[in-house]
């Protein structure tokens, strides 16, 4: 029987890694999460977590020592929702980079065979409704929407330089927008669907709902748990170049709200109103990482029905927060 593997989750105590922590531990890993805060929501699920300011390089040489481990995945990251992105440019650029630049160089002098990396979406340009699905080349010439894409484009030649450079496999996915239970869902740093389902909670039956923009932009969503499984899939895989994990099933911000709506059995009016939209469309191909046999098991319906629930709990127990 082979070695027990040995991963280390960093950004464990967020939404995604919290998810991949659980997702690795029933795949037979040994895992160690680390964060600068613990899950707000569940105990993390990882054998050893350790809570840790990634942004100071002697907290990356610790996270990847000890015994240390086959694999890193590197999920921390200062991010947030749409409004975050806008508003706290210097703070994810500066906060991010030391992040990225430090724990990479650490993996590297400890000899990590393996070394994942989220990046983005956000490393696109700007899409118009209609527009083909953008390829992973297509993020070059590079014209990112936000500072966040820049700096997780950035990110993404660091590592590629250190597999090129240095004795080190790495593996970068460009993530859709995630959702799913267990993530943050008020406070300006929730996602659109988090933010619609708290909205949609927070009102009674034919009630009204504010939302940014005229309803038309388009994205691609993905559930937490499906895209823990692509992560896991292009980890193991010989993909050595930048890939898209997401699906291709369009979504506009009208249908985000329909879609809500009809899981919490309410009828929802919408006020659209002006706020930071960000993009007009988004949206990518996926035959790279399908070539490593993976496919999405949820819809975006599949995925709200798993998701309302969760935080219309959230705002019975905690209260309304401030519609944003």
């Amino acid at each position: 029987m082979s070695e027990q593997k040995r991963a280390l989750v960093c950004g464990a105590g967020g939404f995604i890694g919290h998810h991949l922590a659980a997702y690795l531990k029933e795949k037979g890993y040994w895992v160690r999460g680390v964060d600068l805060k613990e899950q707000e929501f569940q105990p993390t699920p990882a054998d050893e977590f350790l809570l840790l300011d990634l942004r100071d390089p002697e907290n990356c040489r610790r996270a990847v020592g000890g015994e240390g481990v086959d694999e890193v995945y590197q999920l921390a990251a200062d991010m947030g929702g749409m409004g975050f992105i806008h508003s706290a440019e210097c703070e994810i650029m500066t906060n991010s980079a030391l992040i990225n630049i430090h724990l990479i160089n650490a993996a590297a002098d400890a000899h990590v065979p393996r070394y994942f990396f989220s990046s983005s979406a956000c490393v696109y340009r700007d899409q118009d409704i209609g527009d083909s699905y953008l390829a992973e080349a297509d993020a070059y010439p590079a014209m990112p929407d936000n500072e966040y894409g820049w700096e997780k484009l950035y990110a993404e030649r660091m590592a590629l330089a250190f597999a090129r450079n240095r004795e080190i496999d790495v593996r970068i996915a460009r993530f859709q927008n995630c959702f799913g239970p267990y993530g943050t869902w008020r406070d300006g740093r929730e996602k659109a669907p988090a933010a619609i389902c708290r909205k949609v909670a927070m009102v009674e039956d034919g009630g009204e709902i504010e939302v940014w923009g005229d309803g038309s932009a388009l994205r691609c969503y993905i559930y937490v748990d499906d895209l823990c499984d692509g992560i896991y899939h292009l980890t193991l895989s010989d993909l050595t170049e930048p890939t898209n994990i997401g699906t291709e099933e369009l979504v506009s911000v009208n249908e985000l709200v329909e879609t809500v709506a009809k899981v919490a059995g309410k009828e929802i009016r919408m006020r659209h109103i002006e706020g930071p939209v960000g993009v007009l469309a988004r949206y990518h191909a996926v035959d790279r990482i399908a070539s490593t046999g993976w496919r999405p098991h949820h819809s975006f319906a599949d995925g709200i029905r798993q998701t309302y629930p969760w935080i219309e709990q959230q705002v019975k127990a905690l209260g309304p927060a401030p519609a944003r």
